[in-house]
């Protein structure tokens, strides 16, 4: 497998090139500074290493047309998404983000579903913590679930350290007045009142304050494979309120993994609900191998029949995709029963 990872030198790339390497996947270190390239390759005993500016598609492609897969690890995507995934498109390869922008995921959908049908490939986008993560347990809770109402994500995290790229992402994300909302079955996009909620998370957590709506990815590929009235994610409110995250964006890898996290996923029908949950520590590793997960499984021909964009529980089967992280020791998770065949 030779599989390029777009942002190789920043804290979720340096994860996904160390998961790669160890499942013995052939890594080229791409992204925008050949010094910092070249200086990781040097550490890791020897990588291919593409230097590829935004604004050099020529290159961009040139890279894509080595590689099986992209991983593109490289935020904020408000700025970064783009030009990466139409080089994929352009250079033929299968490609993967980390994107929890809601309007780079609706643009995908939009504008690249096409194109990626047009050059055989599959593209997932949003496997990120925030957006994939939420995405993936509704999809394995709501299976074989019909009329829903509501399919509301709840993320609890503690200790986050954010990233620059990070840091950048959440400061566009809360800036945003064109916030993309589903309700009564269909999208929105508009200036929306944030609020405060409370989501019953189940012990040892408890009842939680939350910030209502996240503007998260998960809200636009939710609905893509749940049949519902409304789809809305929250985050504990207390997680940006530790001044850290927003202060402590150059702390060691050591440190940054030190996040805990329960992300709960609640669908609700007119004859009752049901509901999931994962629980971990280390978001970021989360992200970063559920997005090797993906690109491997593409690489090995474990994708979709039919090239396109796809989110995460589009793109692999949900309920299975999550056993796996579970296995690999990223998380703990709490399903419901599959229901009875009929």
């Amino acid at each position: 497998m030779n599989i390029a990872v777009y942002g190789a030198t920043g804290h979720t790339g340096r994860l996904a090139t160390a998961e790669l390497r160890a499942r013995g996947a052939e890594v080229i270190l791409a992204g925008r500074d050949e010094g910092k390239l070249k200086a990781m390759a040097d550490e890791l005993g020897g990588a291919r290493v593409r230097q590829a500016a935004l604004d050099d598609p020529a290159a961009l492609r040139k890279l894509a047309a080595e590689a099986d897969v992209l991983i593109h690890c490289a935020g904020p995507f408000t700025h970064t998404g783009r030009p990466v995934a139409q080089a994929a498109a352009d250079g033929g390869c299968h490609y993967v983000d980390h994107a929890l922008e809601q309007h780079h995921t609706a643009w995908m959908y939009a504008e690249m579903d096409a194109r990626a049908q047009s050059a055989g490939i599959t593209m997932v986008t949003a496997m990120s913590f925030y957006g994939g993560l939420g995405d993936l347990l509704a999809g394995a809770v709501a299976a074989g679930m019909s009329e829903v109402d509501r399919v509301t994500v709840a993320y609890a995290v503690s200790d986050w350290m954010l990233t620059t790229g990070a840091k950048g992402t959440a400061e566009l994300l809360f800036a945003d007045t064109r916030r993309i909302t589903y309700t009564d079955g269909a999208f929105h996009v508009g200036d929306v009142e944030p609020r405060n909620a409370v989501y019953p998370f189940p012990p040892p957590l408890g009842p939680r304050s939350m910030i209502a709506p996240l503007p998260s990815s998960d809200v636009v590929t939710i609905p893509r494979h749940v049949t519902a009235r409304r789809v809305e994610a929250q985050l504990t409110a207390d997680t940006f309120s530790d001044e850290r995250a927003f202060t402590n964006e150059h702390v060691d890898a050591a440190t940054r993994a030190g996040s805990h996290f329960t992300v709960a996923v609640q669908v609700v029908t007119a004859d009752g609900n049901r509901a999931g949950q994962a629980s971990g520590r280390d978001l970021w590793k989360e992200s970063a191998v559920a997005s090797v997960e993906a690109a491997v499984r593409l690489a090995d021909g474990r994708g979709p029949d039919r090239p396109g964009v796809y989110g995460p529980a589009q793109a692999f089967a949900a309920a299975p995709f999550l056993r796996d992280l579970e296995r690999l020791g990223l998380l703990t998770l709490t399903l419901p029963e599959p229901p009875a065949p009929s």
